[in-house]
């Protein structure tokens, strides 16, 4: 082999087995065989690796900015916008109205700024996008992991160098901040593409699994297949990450996807999943399998119920999750459920406060209390509770309110700390509910919607602060998705355990303590989905874990291995090791017809014990109980 890589090297290398031609230095040097085969491997790799490279690379791709996205966007300021304003204010009606259409008005919960007036999808709509969704899915799930990974790496690519303009899109449609959209939008689908990128093959490749002695001339495997059509039903509170989060998952699974948008940020969802669309487009594929729908409750039954969808995805409400579990049954839609929680975050005795008093403020206040897996309660020993109340309210004080995108005359942008919820529809059930706790005892800094000196127009409500709270006020046991930090003291930490475990609830949770092993230990007899031990919601951010909960905070799970799998049709396949040398026989004295029942019976009862009785003693005997009944 060697003499045939020199001759294919140079011919007169091949002749000399040294450098010299020197009998004195026959033997001695180096012979130019072994650099050059080495050289030449190299490049073969290079050049292989190189091309697989760029036949898989990220590429660039343009898409236009929205007009309202910038700061200092002007339109109409609506008076008390709604969903509805359209149908009381003729200037924001749409330029042409079919009869029957709905619409809905788009704006900026933070400023009242319209953005849009939108139609919304009726059945026959919702019919064809699916349709259309189906049929380009046959085309893409014989698309090869590599070409599935080049288009999560073109949106990693298009995501991170156009960051700032994605975080203002989120903001004028939600009203939150820069700060919160980088964290919750940008941040956590950067990680989701990455894992996808890094371990989204290995997670869907066919799967060896184990087998038995009765089965050792057979190879088992797993395989994951594509569903077909999947839908996503997602809430308001995340517009990017929301929608691209199901999207991505489902596309790389080989999946089409329909995703359901709330109506609350239609304006920004539907830019948002253009860019994947702009993105597949640039990639060379069909955009038509992913589409996005907007409908109200009326009509999103032709979503649900649709036989042709093979998997739901609800990130929502627990009414609304209930509602569609229930019109999943009619096709046996397998669902997964997040329906929220009333996260606990429990604080060991002699905790440092001060040390992760941060950590608190941004898992209580981050996007305004509209997060999951938010901090709801605090769960304090009793002799730390008024020190923790004084210390979160000197830090609640000084939060600033207001609307990132909008900026004064001279151009300067105020730095804030709080955005604007997503409308005032809860305003009053969340003030009647602080004012009962207040009623029974507690104290409540804040408590109220805020009224903005500048933003009269914004929706904002008042970081509040109440406690101490027990496990018998409604405060504690209603998920509140608002900027509320409760405080519930406790005497043990058994007590604290079950005031964690003390609500209907049970997706995420938190446990701060010093002792870290103890920590782990109470953490282990939380009843939810996931804990961060001295640190809050870092779990979501790994996307290699599963994402969900239990009791009334859904079932299923999102992210990591578990979530993507559970977007493909798991299908086991079982093929002989060895075909040539060994396959499945019938023995003739289980052979149909039977020739005699007792000698049946004894073959087969020989082989259960040859094959699991406890011993090889008994075993051998069952060996020796199948070759005899064999041989009759």
């Amino acid at each position: 082999m060697s003499s045939l890589i020199s001759l294919f090297l140079n011919p007169l290398i091949s002749l000399s087995p040294s450098w010299s031609g020197d009998d004195d230095f026959e033997g001695s040097g180096l012979d130019i065989v072994y650099p050059l085969g080495l050289c030449f491997a190299l490049g073969i790799w290079l050049v292989v690796s190189r091309y697989r490279k760029a036949q898989y690379a990220a590429i660039s791709f343009t898409y236009d900015t929205p007009e309202a996205a910038n700061a200092g966007y002007q339109s109409i300021i609506i008076d008390k916008p709604h969903l509805n304003s359209h149908l009381e204010n003729e200037e924001l009606a749409p330029p042409i109205v079919v009869p029957g259409t709905r619409h809905v008005t788009c704006f900026d919960p933070a400023t009242g700024l319209h953005l849009a007036t939108l139609k919304l999808d009726d059945e026959e709509d919702i019919a064809n996008k699916i349709a259309l969704a189906a049929e380009a899915q046959k085309t893409w799930r014989q698309i090869n992991f590599g070409r599935r990974r080049r288009v999560m790496r073109t949106l990693k690519k298009w995501l991170v160098e156009n960051q700032e303009v994605c975080a203002r899109t989120a903001c004028r449609d939600t009203g939150k901040t820069l700060v919160d959209a980088a964290l919750g939008e940008i941040l956590t689908t950067c990680s989701k593409l990455g894992w996808l990128i890094d371990h989204g093959e290995r997670a869907l490749r066919p799967e060896n699994r184990a087998t038995n002695l009765a089965l050792a001339h057979k190879k088992s495997q797993v395989h994951y297949e594509p569903l077909g059509v999947v839908a996503g039903i997602v809430s308001w509170n995340y517009p990017l990450h929301n929608s691209w989060s199901p999207i991505i998952a489902s596309i790389f699974a080989g999946n089409a996807i329909v995703l359901k948008c709330s109506e609350h940020v239609l304006w920004s969802t539907l830019w948002f999943v253009g860019a994947i669309r702009r993105c597949l487009q640039a990639c060379g594929h069909d955009p038509e399998i992913v589409q996005v729908v907007c409908c109200f409750p009326e009509q999103a039954d032709a979503l649900t119920k649709s036989p042709r969808i093979k998997h739901i995805t609800f990130i929502g409400s627990e009414t609304v999750g209930r509602k569609i579990a229930i019109a999943a049954i009619e096709h046996l839609t397998p669902v997964t459920l997040e329906l929220g929680g009333k996260d606990p975050a429990i604080v060991l005795p002699d905790t440092d406060l001060e040390k992760w008093s941060s950590i608190w403020m941004r898992g209580i206040y981050q996007n305004v209390g509209q997060n999951c897996i938010g901090i709801e309660r605090l769960i304090v020993h009793k002799s730390q509770h008024d020190a923790l109340y004084d210390m979160l309210q000197s830090r609640v004080e000084k939060l600033r309110m207001g609307s990132v995108l909008s900026t004064s005359e001279e151009g300067f942008v105020a730095t804030v700390d709080c955005g604007a919820m997503i409308s005032r529809d809860r305003f009053e059930s969340l003030t009647n509910i602080i004012q009962e706790a207040h009623d029974e005892g507690a104290d409540v800094h804040g408590g109220a919607q805020y009224n903005h000196v500048y933003q009269d127009k914004g929706y904002y409500f008042q970081p509040t602060i109440v406690g101490p709270v027990t496990p018998e006020m409604r405060i504690s046991q209603e998920e509140l998705f608002a900027p509320v930090a409760t405080l519930m003291p406790y005497d043990t930490i058994e007590e604290a355990v079950e005031i964690a475990n003390g609500t209907r609830y049970g997706l995420g949770a938190s446990v701060f303590g010093p002792d870290q092993d103890l920590c782990v230990k109470v953490a282990k007899q939380l009843e939810c989905g996931m804990v961060s031990v001295n640190d809050f919601g870092v779990f979501y951010l790994n996307q290699d874990l599963p994402f969900g909960g239990i009791k009334a905070s859904g079932y299923g799970r999102f992210g990591g291995v578990e979530g993507l799998r559970a977007l493909t049709n798991v299908k086991a396949i079982m093929v002989d090791r060895w075909p040539a040398l060994a396959q499945t026989d019938i023995p003739v004295v289980l052979d149909y017809p039977l020739r005699s029942l007792i000698t049946s019976w004894d073959f087969v009862s020989g082989l259960v014990v040859f094959l699991y009785a406890d011993g090889w003693r008994r075993r051998i005997a069952g060996l020796g109980r199948l070759i005899r009944a064999n041989r009759r």
